[in-house]
């Protein structure tokens, strides 16, 4: 007789990732049976991820867990989870910009948040980071509204937009905006040499390195850095040494499986003319900075959401590796960021004091998709 059971599952467009969405009272426990379960649901580890959910790719191999909250401040937990695609490994450090875009609409779909016409703010605590997110997402007749006219690059057609502020992000794995308390360090990279990097966490901890300084143009595309072994391993190589000066690990070449998701690596160089993934031209005068990010070790297709509020924090650093690859006189609430997809924007609202930084908060604009609710069978 099958013992299998019926797991209520929804799948979700976020952004320029997809995710499978899941009320934490429906799965197995946090611990290992629900590492079991995740990869179970992905069809973890396999490339093509073939007798699971999961996309084969970084971006399609990612979970939400939700629960009421009972924090006054909140109305919702959320809890993200990265599935490796070809480990049997699932990753809880960090959050995603784009599957909390899903979180606001999965809440009121569920009838953990009452839809209220024409915007419903969803207070959302990440359990990953413990910060809180407020999402804003349209509505008519109590129903999420998913049409609209909002596009983002990487993703086909357009959307209704879903606002996003992640309130006071600085500090997710230490209580500051620069964990080093510098704006820049130098790495001795074993086998390169000494590289300059910005560590600066924000929403989720990168590690900035302008493009030039590895070898790189910048412009690079995924299907271009992916079949470069090479540089793939130098940008982990890099990654990793970033990872033991921040004290998550001691040897930087455990890093693809002691921390595989932060901080996140990240390419940066000044605003260039290039060609997108899909063929359009992206003008340098339409942007204000060229970026590329590694996830799980492989090419970002696009930009995370995540990614870009550190990246903006990062540019009001004053001598940052970011601030210096910036246009000059950008606008520090729509910083426009060449991506491998198109242009993403996101932006900060900041001050100082007593001559220190502050991040108020980071914001952008993501849309998303319901695509799917039913059952996983386990």
């Amino acid at each position: 007789m099958s013992s299998r059971r019926k797991i209520p599952c929804s799948i979700i467009r976020g952004g320029t990732s997809k995710g499978l969405y899941f009320l934490e009272r429906d799965i197995p426990g946090e611990g290992e049976e629900r590492d079991r379960f995740l990869l179970k649901v992905m069809g973890s580890p396999d490339p093509k991820q073939i007798d699971g959910l999961g996309g084969g790719a970084s971006v399609t191999s990612k979970a939400a867990i939700i629960r009421p909250s009972s924090r006054e401040d909140a109305d919702v937990d959320y809890t993200f989870a990265q599935v490796s695609v070809d480990k049997p490994l699932v990753s809880y450090k960090g959050n995603c910009g784009n599957i909390s875009s899903g979180v606001g609409p999965f809440a009121i779909e569920k009838g953990l948040v009452k839809g209220v016409e024409p915007i419903t703010r969803v207070r959302i605590y990440n359990t990953n980071t413990d910060k809180i997110i407020v999402a804003e997402v349209r509505v008519e007749q109590g129903r999420v509204q998913y049409e609209g006219d909002t596009s983002l690059g990487g993703v086909p057609g357009t959307a209704a937009p879903i606002k996003l502020k992640f309130m006071d992000p600085a500090g997710t794995i230490s209580p500051y905006l620069l964990p080093t308390g510098h704006e820049t360090d130098l790495l001795e990279v074993p086998g390169f040499g000494k590289v300059k990097v910005s560590i600066v966490d924000a929403a989720n901890p990168l590690v900035f390195v302008m493009a030039g300084d590895l070898g790189l143009r910048g412009t690079e595309l995924p299907e271009e850095l992916d079949q470069d072994p090479e540089k793939l391993e130098l940008l982990e190589r890099v990654r990793g040494m970033a990872a033991v000066r921040l004290g998550l690990i001691q040897d930087y070449k455990s890093s693809p499986w002691s921390c595989p998701g932060i901080p996140k690596m990240t390419v940066v160089s000044p605003p260039v003319s290039y060609e997108a993934s899909d063929g359009t031209w992206i003008e340098e005068g339409e942007i204000d900075l060229t970026g590329r990010m590694m996830s799980m070790q492989k090419t970002h297709p696009t930009y995370a959401m995540t990614g870009a509020m550190c990246t903006a924090a990062a540019a009001v650093a004053g001598k940052s590796v970011v601030a210096k690859a910036v246009r000059k006189g950008f606008d520090h609430e729509h910083l426009r960021i060449g991506h491998p997809g198109g242009i993403m924007e996101a932006g900060v609202d900041y001050g100082r004091q007593e001559e220190k930084l502050m991040i108020n908060y980071a914001s952008g604009i993501r849309t998303a998709n319901l695509l799917m609710e039913g059952y996983f069978f386990y």
